[in-house]
């Protein structure tokens, strides 16, 4: 891959990183995901 190829990759995996954590600060999305795992058992 060219150089312009893995910064548009890094740029990605960037922007999805910084939205899961994003996620993370909002304590009911964090609890809906703590049941919705729990219901799997």
């Amino acid at each position: 891959m060219k150089r312009r190829q893995w910064t548009v990759v890094y740029i990605a995996a960037l922007c999805v990183l910084l939205a899961v954590f994003s996620l993370y600060t909002r304590p009911d999305f964090l609890v809906t995901l703590a049941n919705q795992i729990w219901a799997c058992f």
